[in-house]
């Protein structure tokens, strides 16, 4: 089981706005922060971790859970008014399993950013 992950930023008050608003639809805030870090997840620990520092390159892929459907919807909406740009639309992706319905973002430093809901309709 994964306790934390997280990804390096160019700017990290760019990238704590952007990930305060695209997470919010999946009840993330921002938990702890120093310096140019920044820690979100769902009270009461952070499992989801920025830090300004050279970003990764390759940019990173993580997929957040999502509980519903609309959730990723919110997220994906979310993302994109916050500066984020389309990576896939919010829509079933069978090809991974029938039920999988996801979206999928790039943050200011392109690290693919995707919700998840694997539960049908």
């Amino acid at each position: 089981m994964i306790d934390h992950s997280g990804v390096s930023v160019s700017d990290a008050t760019r990238s704590k706005a952007f990930y305060r608003a695209a997470l919010a639809p999946l009840g993330y805030t921002l938990l702890m922060e120093w310096e140019q870090f920044a820690g979100f997840g769902v009270a009461p620990k952070p499992d989801f971790w920025i830090g300004q520092d050279k970003p990764n390159v390759p940019p990173v892929h993580i997929a957040f859970r999502a509980e519903s459907r609309a959730q990723v919807d919110a997220f994906y909406r979310a993302a994109m008014a916050a500066g984020g740009k389309d990576n896939g639309t919010p829509g079933l992706r069978p090809q991974y399993h029938p039920d999988y319905y996801g979206a999928f973002v790039l943050d200011p430093d392109g690290h693919n950013i995707e919700a998840v809901c694997h539960t049908p309709g």
